[in-house]
């Protein structure tokens, strides 16, 4: 027993020596830290009343969309945030400035820009400091501002209010299939109604977020409540995909209706300095539209920030946003250039050009749904546009003209005019031209053509004559809106005019006829009406000849300044007429052109022929032709109200917006306008939002007249008589300066369109042989 007893106490003695191990160990390494997976999680944070935490009482509350839907055009709006990182858009350090910031970013104050240079400095993806800064620095900056900003609105606009709606709710959401919780910040939270609200001031989801709203969404302690997805841009591919997932996931409720909703905001955002630097040394100004003749040095505006965004190719576009979403992958930053077609950028709004105050502006372009398909070559087109703007106006409209004519290499066009980019783009698309003619009248391509040929007159040969022929671009009557001191232009189309010409100096081989009067007025017609159409079209919708339209519509807007310049100074009053051209040379990869090498292409194209074919008609023409572009005159007619107010009703709005920040076009879908001002007012000025029109003038008062067009000198010959003098368009009341004849071309180079022609092309000869 006593043996027994001595046992027990030598166990008792050993398992208290365990114990007192044990303690010491668990002294030495401590009890389980309370953050570890194990310990009580930290209490979830209740939220607050909306229309407390944005103070809002007093904001009556609304219900929800039934199920998915969107904001009518009418309420279409913009709110303002201001991002910080705006207040630096114009630094341009040097290499020196950036090696002595260092990496250390956290030792400068948030008011310094070396803190910038060392975040530059210490990240690995941007090379160059103006591509992180403008494309990740200052776009991420306003992040939280712009986020903050879009939740107060949604929740005022959509009556998230009264003691019901919580924000900034935390909870868990668990996953089903795999157990795993994720906590989840609830933008807006209604038990009662049993709803929850997300709001996305762009228009895809959080990243971040995805995977704990599936688990919301496949969670049968959640099937009684709905979710709905509040977007402030339009959805691209990434959210509609998540979206169909949580549809799918979700189900449907009791009444056969989606859990999962999305509601469509549309409200544009418009960024802002923060106070009292919009004018600060850091501060950018840009070149597009402005001649720094007013208060500040150059423009600024929510489209000028996208286009400074627009890289050169498609390659450089994809590597930017591989760099975007890798530093960004929740998908928070606002949508930047990706997915915006800049082949099609055009001037489309001037506001009105108060002196030492500036002007708005607004580009129009189209939109895809790929990021990655456009994007690309913004900050190109817009120089172009800008830079023909003020070639309109410095050079007197005598010299807005082009001829290719290979008797007359002198004449080419204006000297002046041929060192600019709007001169080039004449000059080439007056090639463009000719070859398309050419090829229009191939009968192997086009049934028109190959009647066109047989319905030709004959020479003894029984060979298709062949037609001299002068062909050239001329405007046709541009369709504008001139209201509230500014002009909204809506149409500018261009004409192919083809007209016969004898032509004396022709190549050797040549199929002549001796047309008489009857024989030329027909094979004129056949000509306007079977091939002309076609180079007309391809003039008007070839992506080959946008940088001819869109130089064009550059030529009304500066038409329109011309005007208003005339009533009372602008700030371009020392540029018009000034013939002074040097701020606005070639640029780019075609800095080195000169009208030259075009002129040898065009001689290429006379000596070797453009196509050739057979054809039953036999015989073997040459086709020539002669002329150019002449844009010195730019007729136009100003839109009726009623017809403005019923066509483009939303325009006026449109255009307010796309000085703060890029902007659907509610007036015609797929489009996107963005501009600036040109006074370096970010947010807008120059002109207030328009007024509505009266409805008690059917058409408005006849505008100034326009540039004085270049005499109307016939050519040698006089077949075009004189020109018809400016008349009053019959629909809009505009002043037109328009006539069917080439006014500026036929006074630069008359004698060189009674001079020999150039051969575009030929067809073989094919002989009619028995049995053939």
């Amino acid at each position: 027993m006593n043996h027994l007893i001595h046992r027990s106490r030598r166990r008792a003695w050993a398992r208290g020596v365990l114990a007192l191990a044990c303690a010491s160990v668990m002294a030495l390494v401590g009890l389980p830290s309370l953050d570890s997976a194990e310990a009580a999680p930290p209490p979830l944070k209740p939220g607050k009343r909306c229309d407390e935490l944005f103070g809002l009482k007093g904001t009556p509350t609304k219900a929800l969309p039934g199920g998915d839907a969107s904001r009518v055009k009418d309420l279409w709006d913009q709110y303002e945030y201001v991002n910080p990182g705006m207040e630096f858009d114009g630094l341009n350090p040097t290499q020196k400035q950036l090696d002595e910031a260092g990496t250390d970013y956290k030792k400068y104050p948030h008011s310094d820009p070396k803190r910038i240079y060392a975040r530059f400095n210490a990240q690995k993806r941007w090379k160059n400091f103006d591509d992180y800064l403008t494309k990740q620095y200052i776009p991420n900056q306003g992040n939280d501002p712009r986020g903050e900003a879009f939740e107060k609105k949604v929740v005022k606009d959509m009556g998230l209010t009264g003691p019901d709606w919580i924000c900034q709710k935390e909870v868990y959401f668990t996953d089903p299939d795999t157990g795993e919780r994720h906590k989840r910040v609830l933008d807006a939270y209604n038990k009662k109604t049993r709803e929850i609200v997300e709001m996305k001031s762009n228009g895809k989801p959080d990243g971040s977020q995805t995977r704990a709203d599936k688990a919301w969404a496949r969670h049968k302690g959640w099937s009684s409540y709905k979710y709905t997805f509040v977007f402030g841009e339009k959805q691209q591919g990434e959210a509609r995909t998540f979206m169909k997932e949580m549809k799918e996931a979700a189900g449907k409720d009791a009444l056969g209706r989606d859990r999962v909703r999305s509601y469509n905001f549309h409200s544009d955002h418009k960024p802002q300095a923060p106070k009292g630097t919009e004018n600060g040394q850091y501060r950018r100004n840009d070149q597009f539209m402005s001649n720094g003749a007013g208060k500040n040095t150059g423009s600024r505006g929510g489209g000028n920030n996208l286009i400074k965004q627009s890289p050169p190719n498609p390659q450089t576009l994809k590597e930017q946003l591989d760099r975007i979403r890798a530093n960004d992958p929740q998908g928070r930053m606002p949508k930047g250039p990706g997915g915006i077609d800049f082949s099609t950028l055009d001037l489309r709004f001037i506001g009105k050009p108060v002196k030492g105050e500036g002007l708005n502006y607004a580009f129009a372009a189209k939109q895809v749904a790929d990021e990655y398909a456009a994007g690309w070559g913004g900050q190109e087109k817009a120089q172009l546009i800008s830079d023909s703007f003020f070639t309109w106006l410095a050079l007197t409209p005598e010299k807005f003209w082009v001829n290719l004519n290979p008797d007359q290499p002198e004449l080419i066009m204006d000297s002046a005019f041929g060192k600019t980019d709007a001169g080039r783009v004449l000059l080439d698309a007056d090639l463009e031209m000719k070859r398309d003619f050419a090829d229009a009248m191939n009968p192997k391509k086009r049934p028109e053509a190959d009647r066109y040929w047989k319905s030709m007159p004959r020479n003894s040969q029984g060979v298709p004559c062949w037609f001299q022929v002068r062909n050239w671009i001329e405007p046709k009557t541009a369709v504008v809106r001139e209201e509230n001191g500014g002009i909204h232009i809506l149409d500018t189309p261009l004409a192919v005019k083809s007209q016969y010409l004898k032509i004396d100096n022709v190549p050797p081989g040549s199929y002549l006829c001796d047309f008489d009067e009857a024989e030329k007025k027909w094979a004129e017609r056949q000509v306007n009406t079977l091939i002309t159409p076609e180079v007309e079209k391809r003039v008007n919708e070839d992506p080959r000849y946008a940088d001819l339209r869109r130089v064009y519509t550059a030529r009304v807007a500066a038409e329109f300044i011309r005007q208003q310049d005339a009533q009372a100074p602008t700030d371009y009053h020392n540029v018009i007429n000034s013939n002074d051209v040097k701020r606005w040379p070639l640029r780019g990869e075609n800095k080195d052109w000169t009208r030259e090498k075009t002129y040898q292409a065009y001689l290429k194209s006379l000596r070797d022929g453009e196509a050739s074919w057979e054809h039953d008609a036999g015989g073997g023409p040459y086709t020539y032709s002669v002329g150019g572009v002449d844009f010195s005159k730019q007729p136009k007619r100003n839109m009726n109200p009623v017809s403005f107010r019923t066509e483009h009703r939303y325009k006026p709005r449109t255009t307010q917006f796309a000085v703060g920040q890029m902007t659907d076009d509610a007036d015609k879908d797929g489009y996107v306008m963005l501009g600036g001002n040109t006074d370096g007012k970010s947010g807008g000025g120059g002109d207030p939002t328009p007024d509505p029109t009266p409805t008690d003038r059917p058409t408005d008062k006849p505008t100034d007249a326009p540039s004085t067009p270049a005499p109307s000198t016939p050519p040698s010959g006089g077949d075009d008589g004189g020109t018809t003098p400016p008349g009053r368009d019959p629909e809009g009341d505009l002043a037109d300066t328009g006539s069917d004849t080439p006014i500026g071309l036929i006074a630069g180079v008359a004698a060189a369109l009674a001079a020999a022609g150039a051969a575009l092309m030929w067809f073989k000869r094919r002989r009619r042989t028995t049995g053939s």
